[in-house]
Formats: structure tokens, sequence, C-alpha cells
């Protein structure tokens, strides 16, 4: 299978139709182990054209594994990884050239300018000359950094070294940018400025993206999402999609007896009540109504109530009946 032609650069009709209608991404099967352990359990989704994507889940889920996969630093037990048309473990010099990777460690030189960490960038990717001048001098404009071009990094706010990071990975102009939880460490306001650069990127510059992260929030940002849990793809859709597969409201209640409760709940309304972290949880249709029942059918049992709209911490409790932080697991990165 031929690559894609690169977002950066100007496509014939054809290739605009193939890049619309064939995966920039195609991840099957992929199975991976760590001493017996199993990182990843037969792992499989696609990622279009100019697709924001996010890997969410706690640590130990399993998305760190798959992000080194997918930037070519591991190679799987079993099934592949393809990208651009490019197999992950058995082309990964060639894919190199396709991908741009920023990693949750901070890879740039804090005692080298700017401008001097993209310069020994585009040296790696055989760059040089006034065109990677001109090339450094884009990038940093798309960063919001050509006034601090010449100041060393380490002068630089936490924010404006990510956007740094960002400039390197995208200076080679890759088809497809994968970042590992490029929001570690940065204030709110960087956050929302990194999240609304990345949007800018896929809706101006069609840059497929893929982003880690096991923040909820900013997993709201993506335009669909793979989450993970222990190994396993346990959902796989729009944020709101997600979401909407609740359906109605979620209730918690405070009980000094939750799991009595829950039981009785469960003969009383025929609802799937369950005990989570101490309360009793429910999903039902006009919750607000439904405390009023259950308030009057068991008094002086229920010390508080919460109601609310679904999230996707409620996704992914009913997809794994346990919550999105939790003791299970080992509390590896995987």
């Amino acid at each position: 299978m031929a690559p894609k032609a690169p977002a950066y650069a100007v496509a014939g009709p054809e290739v605009e139709v193939s890049i619309a209608t064939s995966p920039v991404i195609s991840v099957q099967d992929l199975v991976h182990r760590y001493d017996g352990r199993i990182a990843l359990n037969g792992v499989s989704f696609e990622v279009h054209h100019g697709e924001l994507f996010g890997l969410l889940g706690p640590n130990g889920s399993g998305k760190t594994t798959l992000f080194r996969i997918l930037s070519t630093l591991m190679i799987p037990f079993g099934g592949r990884a393809v990208i651009m048309g490019y197999d992950a473990a058995r082309e990964p010099d060639k894919l190199r050239r396709q991908i741009g990777v920023v990693f949750q460690a901070q890879s740039i030189d804090v005692k080298l300018t700017a401008e001097e960490n993209l310069w020994h960038q585009g040296h790696l990717y055989g760059l040089s000359g006034s065109g990677l001048k001109l090339r450094i001098a884009d990038m940093l404009a798309r960063v919001g950094l050509s006034d601090r071009a010449n100041e060393k990094a380490e002068t630089l706010s936490g924010g404006m070294q990510r956007r740094l990071e960002l400039a390197k990975g995208l200076l080679h102009r890759p088809s497809v940018l994968l970042l590992d939880e490029p929001t570690t460490g940065l204030d709110p306001g960087a956050r929302r400025d990194l999240w609304q650069y990345l949007q800018i990127l896929r809706d101006e510059k069609s840059v497929t993206i893929i982003v880690t992260t096991h923040l909820m929030e900013e997993a709201e940002h993506c335009d669909r999402l793979a989450i993970l849990n222990e190994g396993k793809l346990v959902a796989m859709g729009a944020p709101a999609d997600l979401r909407h597969e609740i359906g109605g409201d979620v209730i918690l209640l405070d009980a000094r007896d939750a799991e009595g409760l829950a039981e009785r709940i469960r003969g009383r309304f025929n609802l799937d009540a369950n005990v989570l972290g101490g309360q009793v949880r429910l999903e039902c249709e006009h919750g607000h109504r439904f405390i009023t029942d259950v308030v009057e059918a068991f008094p002086g049992e229920i010390n508080a109530i919460s109601v609310s709209k679904p999230t996707l911490e409620d996704v992914f409790i009913r997809r794994t009946g346990h919550k999105f932080w939790t003791d299970r697991g080992n509390g590896s990165k995987a």
C-alpha cells in the first residue's frame, strides 16, 4: 500500500479522494506483554484523515504501550499498526519521516535558544540552508514564539516550552502527529492554548492527531475516543455519542447501609442499582422525579443525593463495572 500525500502537500483529486476515504492509522489486533502481564489484549481501531483522536485511560490501561508502538519505539508481540501505509514494526525508518512525535518527557535542550532547538531538529531530517531557516521562522510564528526565537528555552514558560516541543514535532511537516500526555505540568491557561492549537492544526492543516490522556475534560475536545482499560478497548466513539448511550440521569445516594439500600431499590423500582465507592449508583430517566420517590420509599435511610447528566466517567463505569481511578491493577504506566 503506497503512503498517502503529506497533509501540507498539494495533492491531486485522486489522492484527495484516497485520503478522505482510507484510514490514516489502522491498528489491528495489537497484543503486548511485560513479563507475562498483558498490556494490550487485541486492540483494534482506525483513525481517519484530519481527525483529532484520543486514547483515554487510567494508568495501567495500555495507552502508553500503544503510543510507543505507534511511534516505532516498541514492537508488539502480535497484531500490527499501519500509519500512512507503513507498518510501524517493519518499516520504522520510512514511517518516522511521516509522523511527528511529542513525548510526555521534555525533549528540548533548555540551554539552546528556541531557534537553535529547531535548527538541530531540522538537521536530523536532512534539512539545511535557507529552506530550513524559512521553515523554522514559519514554525515559530505558528506556535507564537517568533519574538522569543533567540532566547534560551530555559527562560520560556512551561506552556511556551510545550509549544516549542510541538514546533519540533511539526518541523518536517508530518501528516500525523502523536502526542503523549501533552499537557502534563501545564497550568489551565496553557492547557487551553495547547488544545486550541491542536484544533487549528486539524482544521487548517488537516493534520491527523492522536493524543493520549487520562483527563476526562481533555478527552471531550477529541473528535473520537478509544477508551482503554487493563489492555482492552472498552468503548470507542465521539464523546457526545458515548455519553448519550447512558441515557437519562446518573444518581448517587449516600446511605449507612449502601448494599442493603441498593438491594431494596432493585426490588422496589426494578432498576440496576450498584454500590461503587460506598455509594449507591443508578441510571434512570427523569432523575429529579425519581429521587422524590426513593426518599419517600426509604425514609431516613438516605443521607445525601446527587443527580447529574452522564459523563465519560459514567461511560467507563458502565463498560467496566468500576471507577476510572481505582485500586485495581498495580499502578503501572502501561
